[in-house]
């Protein structure tokens, strides 16, 4: 392929060219992918509100899972950070709940295992999850409990021999309508101290509700778990998770990765856009000449070149081992509030048009929000950095 002419028209500064030859076959891979097998489905699901079960054997052939696990994906080694980000702005460019998806399997659950759990217990799970025979899914949130949620976890385990018994409630739980192996998060009444349990499908005692009359995200199975006396056996506990402070190592690696799904919306509303805006014509020419509608175009253009710069540093100090909590809470807190903007005015620009589904960036502005709110708030994580800058706390 030749590289001009597969270029995004939104990669103003040629980031994609950061890439080696192999990983951009990867990520072009993916975006042939993405096209030609999801996108044809989004809109029709997203209007239904349901999830598209056949594009779990679509991704089955497409070779995206496991590329950040050595040993377990198709790829012979793990693949850089950079990647990684820009498959997942890849794959949001074309549907954020997709996406989704495939980002609590590939990246929350199955991390959650690499991570976390024994070698024995990624053994035991991963291969199948990679090959998405299996289907994982990642129960943090609860009803009562969002950003607190680390210092006021309700959902407990407590220790009966060689099992653990699980009593709580989890929500906004994507895939865990339908998923086999489902990573509970629950607060150990022996010491105190946050753990994880893989629960698998069809343990007596665990309840997945989908939730019903959502705006945003609509084609992602969000649940409501209710756990009532769940018994997961001693081996299914995450082996080396043994206090939030483990699980905080996770969550900061996928806080980074949401930043880069709302760099993929941004670089979706923007195309859109600009294509419109090429087409549409009022008082005898292409809204394109407008002078307001470049403004428009150009201040989209600004904050998706500004926020893929931060994103990419954020890759690199990655890939270094020495990214913090504050590196990737700032990526969130800035690139999704970039993202609101670049929606808006993308919005807009299609007029009334852009209120329609079949004109697609409607979607896009939905599901900004959910994104928008996600992995920690804005003003979550404009706390985390502002205690990493001053020294301060201003947590309350």
């Amino acid at each position: 392929m030749d590289r001009l002419e597969d270029q995004l028209t939104a990669d103003f500064y040629d980031y994609e060219a950061l890439l080696s030859d192999d990983e951009r076959k990867i990520l072009l891979g993916a975006r042939e992918f993405m096209t030609t097998e999801i996108k044809p489905l989004v809109n029709e699901y997203w209007a239904k509100g349901e999830f598209p079960h056949e594009l779990i054997g679509k991704f089955r052939g497409a070779g995206l899972t496991a590329l950040s696990y050595e040993g377990y994906g198709e790829h012979p080694a793990a693949v850089s950070n950079l990647l990684t980000g820009m498959l997942a702005m890849e794959m949001t460019r074309t549907d954020a709940s997709v996406a989704t998806f495939f980002g609590v399997h590939n990246g929350l659950a199955m991390y959650s295992i690499y991570a976390g759990g024994s070698q024995e217990q990624r053994d035991r799970w991963l291969p199948a999850m990679a090959a998405m025979d299996k289907i994982g899914a990642f129960a943090m949130t609860e009803p009562l409990g969002g950003s607190d949620v680390a210092g006021g976890m309700r959902t407990t385990a407590q220790r009966d021999g060689d099992t653990w018994v699980l009593n709580g409630a989890k929500k906004w739980i994507g895939n865990a309508t339908f998923a086999d192996y489902v990573v509970v998060w629950a607060r150990d009444l022996g010491d105190n101290q946050v753990k994880g349990f893989v629960v698998e499908k069809g343990t007596p005692g665990f309840v997945a509700e989908k939730i019903e009359g959502k705006i945003a995200f609509r084609i992602v199975e969000n649940a409501e778990i209710t756990l009532t006396d769940v018994r997961v056996p001693e081996a299914n506990r995450l082996q080396d998770i043994n206090s939030f402070r483990d699980v905080a190592e996770i969550l900061r690696a996928t806080r980074g990765g949401v930043a880069w799904q709302a760099l993929g919306v941004m670089v979706a509303a923007y195309e859109l856009a600009l294509a419109y805006a090429k087409e549409r014509e009022q008082f005898g020419r292409p809204i394109a000449r407008f002078q307001m509608v470049q403004d428009k175009l150009v201040q989209s253009l600004g904050n998706i070149t500004a926020s893929w710069g931060m994103l990419v540093q954020l890759a690199r100090l990655q890939d270094a081992g020495i990214f913090r909590d504050e590196h990737s809470s700032l990526a969130k807190a800035f690139v999704t509030s970039r993202m609101r903007e670049v929606v808006a005015w993308a919005r807009e620009i299609f007029g009334g048009n852009g209120i329609v589904l079949g004109y697609d960036v409607a979607r896009f502005f939905a599901d900004a929000e959910a994104i928008y709110s996600f992995e920690g708030t804005r003003e979550m994580n404009t706390l985390i950095v502002g205690k990493a800058i001053t020294g301060e706390s201003a947590f309350v």
